[in-house]
């Protein structure tokens, strides 16, 4: 108990139709996290190359979904490689335009779903997105000295069980669209075949 990754497994309901955990953000766990970006962001480069280092360290298998780090064997190396850190940039700026949207929830929801549904088009799958949220809290503790308490953890902890529970839903609205996509390709194929004999 008290490691980044544990409780990151949210009291969830379960939404039947899509098989996504629903979580809520309450107002509490919005006013913290907003508090704390302001810390966190004057960060923001070293917190996004410490997360993916941390993440391929402790799950280098998320490396396969990356083309550019997937044969990188020294993470010492990562540390200083311009592609990740303009991946974790673009990371955190996701992460900055979140709390930014946290009291626009329909603008906010619109942006994560979007960004599952881009996740699936590039071949990576929802089993590492907590791994992401751990490693940024991992990254942010040691940023916030005094500040970190257990509230705070419980609010960022929530905010990335949120955005990985719609970000799972654009994936898996995503991957039923290629799946009908492709179905419809290949029943107009035998038509287009008839019309050519």
């Amino acid at each position: 108990m008290g490691c980044a990754i544990s409780g990151l497994i949210p009291k969830q309901v379960m939404d039947v139709k899509e098989d996504v955990p629903i979580v809520h953000l309450t107002v509490e766990h919005k006013e913290l996290i907003k508090d704390t970006w302001k810390v966190i962001q004057e960060n923001i480069a070293k917190v996004g190359i410490i997360m993916f280092v941390g993440l391929f360290e402790t799950h280098p298998e998320c490396k396969d979904v990356f083309f550019l780090f997937r044969d990188v064997e020294d993470l010492e190396r990562l540390r200083y490689s311009k592609e990740l850190k303009t991946h974790g940039l673009r990371i955190m700026h996701f992460i900055e335009k979140s709390v930014a949207r946290l009291h626009q929830t329909e603008r906010l929801d619109q942006m994560i779903l979007d960004l599952g549904k881009g996740h699936c088009r590039y071949s990576a799958p929802p089993k590492y997105y907590m791994y992401v949220g751990a490693e940024f809290i991992r990254a942010v503790q040691p940023i916030l000295k005094d500040n970190w308490t257990p509230e705070v953890e419980e609010a960022w902890k929530t905010l990335f069980q949120y955005m990985t529970s719609i970000m799972k839903q654009g994936y898996l609205e995503e991957e039923i669209n290629q799946r009908n996509a492709v179905a419809n390709t290949s029943r107009e194929r035998p038509e287009k075949m008839l019309n050519v004999i």
